[in-house]
C-alpha cells in the first residue's frame, strides 16, 4: 500500500507529463500504458480538463438528431412535436434538450394549428415522393423512339401547337410557337427526321416587356444551338398594368418562334399527315 502511495506522491508532475501526452494525441489507454498508472480514477485526474483527440471519438448515428432535436427546441418546439418530427423518443430528447430554456407555452388553438400544418407538410412530401415515382416509372415505359413513333408524335404535336390556315386566313406555312425548351427541341428533331435543314428555320423570341430580353434571347439560341445574330427582331408584348401577371421570375423566358421558310407544301402533307391519323383512330371508336 505504501508503494503505491509512493508511485503517486508526485502528482503534480505525473499530471504535467499526463496532459503532455494528451496533448500529444495519447488516447487514455495509451497513457496508462506509458505512466504505469492502473487506477482509473487518478487516470481522469490527471487528465482533468484536457479534452480527447478528435481520433479516439467515436461518430454516433444520433448526433444529427441531437443537432435537430436542440436546433426545434431553441424554436419553440415541444416534445411531442419534435418527437413527431425526428421520430425518437421523448427521453432522448429530454436528455438532449435539458440544458436548453424552455418554450413559452402556446395558445392550444395555436398548437393545434401547427400540428396541423405539420401533418400536411408530411403528407404534401409523401404525395410529391409519389408524384416523381409515377412520374420515372412512366418514363421509363417508353424506351427508345423510332422513327414512326416520333413521326406520329411530330405531326401531333404540330396540330397541337403550330399555327394552321383557315379558309378566312390562308396560313399555309410550318410555324410553331411554344414556350417549353422541351417542347421546341422534340419539334426540331422531328424536322431533323423530315430532312429540314436548319438554314431554312428562322427563329424570334416573344416575350413581356418587362422580363430579362437578353438573357431570354440567349437562352433560345442554346436551346436551338443557333447564332443569336441569326435571330429575328424579339416581339415585346406591352404591360397593361390591370392585368396580373404569372409569367414572371427568373425562369420566365417568352416563347420562340420557329418558322420553316417556303414551306407550303409541308404544311399541306402535316395537314393530310393528320387527317390520316384522325380517320385510323375514328374507326378504333366503339
Amino acid at each position: 500500500m505504501a508503494r503505491s502511495q509512493n508511485k503517486y506522491a508526485d502528482f503534480e508532475g505525473l499530471r504535467e507529463r499526463a496532459v503532455a501526452l494528451r496533448r500529444a494525441g495519447y488516447s487514455l489507454r495509451q497513457i496508462r500504458d506509458e505512466l504505469k498508472v492502473f487506477n482509473n480514477d487518478i487516470l481522469n485526474r490527471l487528465v482533468e480538463g484536457e479534452p480527447p483527440p478528435e481520433w479516439t471519438k467515436r461518430p454516433r448515428a444520433k448526433d444529427d438528431l441531437r443537432a435537430k432535436a436542440r436546433e426545434l427546441r431553441l424554436q419553440g418546439w415541444t416534445y411531442d412535436q419534435i418527437e413527431a418530427e425526428l421520430g425518437c423518443s421523448k427521453g432522448s430528447i429530454s436528455l438532449w434538450v435539458r440544458d436548453l430554456p424552455k418554450p413559452e407555452r402556446r395558445d392550444p388553438t395555436e398548437q393545434a394549428k401547427l400540428a396541423a400544418r405539420k401533418r400536411w407538410e408530411h403528407e404534401l412530401a409523401v404525395r410529391e415522393k409519389q408524384r416523381q415515382q409515377t412520374k420515372e416509372a412512366a418514363a421509363g415505359e417508353i424506351g427508345a423512339l423510332s422513327d414512326r413513333d416520333l413521326f406520329l408524335v411530330g405531326v401531333a404535336l404540330y396540330w397541337a401547337e403550330g399555327t394552321k390556315d383557315k379558309p378566312h386566313a390562308r396560313r399555309e406555312r410550318v410555324t410553331f410557337v411554344n414556350s417549353d425548351s422541351d417542347m421546341i427541341r422534340l419539334f426540331l428533331s422531328w424536322l431533323d427526321l423530315l430532312n429540314v435543314e436548319r438554314k431554312h428555320i428562322t427563329y424570334r423570341v416573344m416575350i413581356h416587356e418587362t422580363a430579362d430580353v437578353e438573357s431570354a434571347e440567349a437562352h433560345w439560341a442554346d436551346i436551338v444551338q443557333a447564332d443569336r445574330s441569326s435571330f429575328g427582331k424579339t416581339t415585346l408584348k406591352r404591360h397593361n398594368p390591370k392585368t396580373v401577371r404569372k409569367n414572371t421570375g427568373n425562369d420566365y423566358r417568352g416563347c420562340l418562334v420557329l418558322t420553316v421558310r417556303q414551306s407550303a407544301e409541308l404544311y399541306r402533307r402535316i395537314e393530310g399527315w393528320w387527317t390520316g391519323i384522325v380517320a385510323d383512330a375514328v374507326t378504333r371508336l366503339r
